[in-house]
């Protein structure tokens, strides 16, 4: 899959709107994709990170809140992959720049909307990418 220009997202990233889209799909779009999101999240709000990174967060996140993408939302199974590719590349672009903490904070946000069996996806990350 040919990754879209992310970048001109930047401008749709809000973090109401983060909150509120990740709290409206978690279910459906599966602990992989909403911990990759909450890493991000989590990461940008950090000091420890570059001014460049934090920008290329930003378009990924704004590509992810957009209902306007490569393959909308709404289209069932499919509508999220372009999400989570676009999660998964910017997050190996900034994964030696993360906090363990980070990690360590987004999976337990993630027992709010999954169940221990449907976290344990998340052990493999990078595996079987979209």
């Amino acid at each position: 899959m040919e990754l879209p220009d992310f970048m001109s997202y930047a401008n749709r990233f809000s973090q109401s709107d983060f909150v509120e889209k990740i709290s409206r799909i978690a279910k459906r779009a599966g602990a992989k994709l909403v911990y990759a999101a909450l890493i991000l999240y989590y990461t940008l709000q950090s000091d420890k990170v570059s001014k460049t990174d934090k920008a290329i967060i930003i378009g990924a996140l704004g590509y992810m809140i957009s209902p306007l993408d490569v393959i909308p939302d709404a289209i069932p199974i499919a509508g999220l992959t372009d999400d989570l590719a676009v999660l998964l590349y910017v997050l190996k672009k900034v994964w030696t720049d993360i906090d363990p903490a980070i990690m360590d904070q987004a999976k337990k946000r993630l027992s709010k909307w999954f169940d221990e069996e449907e976290i344990a996806e998340i052990n493999n990350l990078f595996d079987n990418e979209a």
